[in-house]
């Protein structure tokens, strides 16, 4: 599959790729992780800047051409692979040490690759990333516009928009504006690492409906009855007919304990009537 029918847009502004590597502050001492390179805008530059390069790219033949262009390059390293499911642990001149992970993002894997680092076991010091404009801003967002990508990024990192990047840049041409965000992840994450499979689990239920009220919502993800979903809700101290984008993080810890409280109500969608009541008994 062609990368252009994956959604990358290649960039091809010089100025704006350095741009991107001065705002990450990268020196010859800098130990640097790309994600997805395609052309190489970045990695020309980064490779002639930072004392040690990682390029991971899933697309074969880019990643081939790539590595015979820098073959000479001793600090650089250039590994195929998917930088939604790859652990920084597995490439050689990352593991154990700090290090800084600057990327243009491909619009169709941005969000799985943030999340990807910063769940990690070693989640880069800083990220400095291209995205969409508009998964920028979902990022960034505050309670009364809060998403799943919204939550995801804040329970990980502070983030901020460096600047913005106009369509003129790349090639193909998208049809959007990019911005490139910095993400510094949080020396802990607001939730403890005990708690977050449950709690991303409840708050995905909760966004299952994103435009109904929060006891509808919640009800149809966790699959209980709206009057429970409405009882752990109030339990919580939060109005039920709030929408889910409203809730901020420290609310949706607030619904865990009460969640938690009530004994983690939960029924695997599909099952019958039958089962679903046996299941809320137990």
């Amino acid at each position: 599959m062609s990368r252009q029918r994956l959604g990358q847009n290649f960039l091809t502004d010089r100025a704006v790729a350095g741009r991107i590597i001065r705002s990450a502050s990268v020196t010859s001492t800098s130990t640097v992780l790309e994600v997805g390179p395609g052309k190489g805008a970045l990695t020309h530059q980064l490779a002639a800047s930072a004392g040690t390069l990682t390029v991971v790219e899933v697309d074969p033949a880019l990643a081939l051409e790539l590595r015979e262009r820098f073959a000479g390059n001793k600090n650089v390293d250039v590994v195929e692979a998917d930088a939604r499911t790859v652990d920084p642990d597995s490439l050689p001149l990352i593991i154990g040490r700090e290090y800084t992970l600057i990327a243009n993002l491909p619009y169709y894997a941005a969000t799985p690759i943030v999340r990807n680092f910063l769940e990690s076991e070693q989640p880069p010091a800083r990220m400095v990333v291209m995205v969409q404009r508009e998964v920028a801003n979902e990022m960034q967002a505050e309670p009364g516009e809060m998403s799943m990508l919204s939550i995801a990024v804040q329970v990980y990192a502070e983030s901020r928009t460096l600047f913005t990047v106009l369509p003129d840049a790349f090639t193909p041409r998208p049809k959007v504006t990019s911005a490139v965000i910095e993400l510094t992840p949080r020396t802990e994450p607001l939730v403890a690492s005990e708690q977050r499979h449950d709690f991303f689990k409840l708050a995905k239920a909760g966004f299952r409906a994103p435009r109904k009220q929060l006891h509808n919502s919640l009800a149809s993800g966790l699959n209980i009855d709206t009057a429970l979903a409405r009882s752990i809700i109030g339990n919580a101290g939060i109005d039920s007919e709030r929408r889910p984008a409203t809730i901020s993080i420290a609310e949706w810890q607030g619904l865990l304990t009460a969640w938690a409280e009530a004994g983690k109500p939960y029924v695997v969608h599909g099952t019958s009537r039958k089962q679903r009541a046996e299941a809320l008994k137990r």
